[in-house]
């Protein structure tokens, strides 16, 4: 089953993120009510989270722990989803004389330095929600077969996760003072991790459940209005929990919670309403050239900060901050490298399918 307005609304996502990243150029411009909106954006990784936790859900459930081969094809294909593109920009980056070495090469290569408060901005500053993502997929076929088994079972287990990683941080503390923050503290834990982000993937299996069963919220009207209308509502409510205009409201307690919580609840009624609905945000976003966009988003979100943005800026910096021209390399990126390596080892990780 196809989702084409799902794959154009990751566009709009890794655009949010673009604007949040480039803020700091356009402060003086904005108004202070849409800065504060603004400042927010970063919300477009929380609309990332939701989808993933509603398409590994909805196409993978608990079939990948049918058997050994059949969890291995599906985390090779995970891992191949993810690595490739990010493992190119990344040599290129270390093997750039004009950039510094890269500090814990292995760490970072692997995706395990995203567990670091210290070095999870190491290399490609955005590779930290990677992390969050392959822990998510490393354990959604387990959290499928619990959500299966009853959802307080899924939430108790996601709860003890949160609370044995705080744990895990603060006993290396205590052991020698953890010198690099692995699963510490508190906030980069809740913030940076997926058991502190769980929420958010949670929030999309449990639409990938209801779309199945065909519950009967689904076919309410006028989701993606009131979906669309809640997430600029709910981020602008964050947002005033801002100190300053460098802060986010996230960072409050308040502010923490709309995201964590509430925030979730009105991208599962968008993304709902964009499965469902013929509206006009539906077919703009099912068009070849959101779908395009869409597909090459990953891409963009690797490169619109960090080593290949920075490059770019030496050559040349548009008054839009390259976002045009950044989106034009993600698209070559995408038809050129990532998606002919991503079929490439999609067809040798399923050549022998699993019995």
């Amino acid at each position: 089953m196809r989702f084409d307005a799902l794959t154009g609304i990751r566009a709009i996502a890794a655009t949010l993120v673009f604007i949040y990243h480039n803020r700091k150029y356009w402060r003086a411009q904005l108004h202070p009510e849409m800065l504060r909106l603004v400042n927010e954006f970063h919300i477009g990784v929380s609309l990332f989270f939701v989808l993933s936790g509603f398409l590994i859900a909805f196409t993978y459930s608990t079939k990948p722990t049918e058997s050994p081969k059949n969890y291995v094809k599906y985390i090779a294909l995970r891992f191949a989803r993810i690595f490739p593109l990010y493992w190119l920009i990344l040599i290129a980056l270390s093997l750039d004389p004009k950039f510094a070495q890269l500090k814990h090469p292995a760490l970072t290569a692997s995706l395990l330095h995203g567990f670091s408060n210290r070095l999870n901005l190491n290399g490609l500053a955005q590779a930290w929600s990677l992390n969050v993502e392959m822990t998510f997929y490393l354990m959604a076929p387990l959290l499928c077969l619990l959500q299966l088994r009853s959802l307080i079972t899924l939430i108790v287990f996601l709860g003890s996760l949160l609370l044995l990683t705080l744990g895990i941080g603060k006993i290396w503390e205590l052991y020698n003072g953890n010198p690099l923050q692995f699963l510490h503290p508190v906030k980069f834990v809740l913030g940076s991790t997926f058991p502190g982000r769980f929420t958010e993937f949670l929030a999309g299996m449990l639409m990938a459940s209801a779309i199945k069963n065909n519950h009967s919220w689904i076919h309410l009207p006028h989701k993606s209005v009131i979906g669309c209308l809640g997430i600029v509502v709910i981020t602008y409510l964050i947002g005033l929990f801002q100190p300053d205009i460098f802060h986010h409201g996230s960072d409050h307690p308040i502010g923490w919670i709309l995201q964590t919580f509430i925030l979730p609840v009105f991208v599962v009624i968008t993304l709902a309403g964009l499965i469902n609905e013929e509206t006009r945000m539906q077919k703009m976003l099912k068009s070849n050239l959101f779908i395009l966009l869409g597909n090459a988003s990953f891409a963009f979100y690797l490169i619109h900060i960090s080593y290949v943005n920075i490059r770019l800026r030496w050559f040349f910096l548009g008054p839009d901050r390259n976002f045009f021209l950044l989106w034009l390399i993600s698209i070559i990126l995408y038809l050129f490298i990532e998606k002919p390596l991503y079929n490439y080892c999609k067809k040798a990780i399923t050549k022998n399918k699993p019995h």
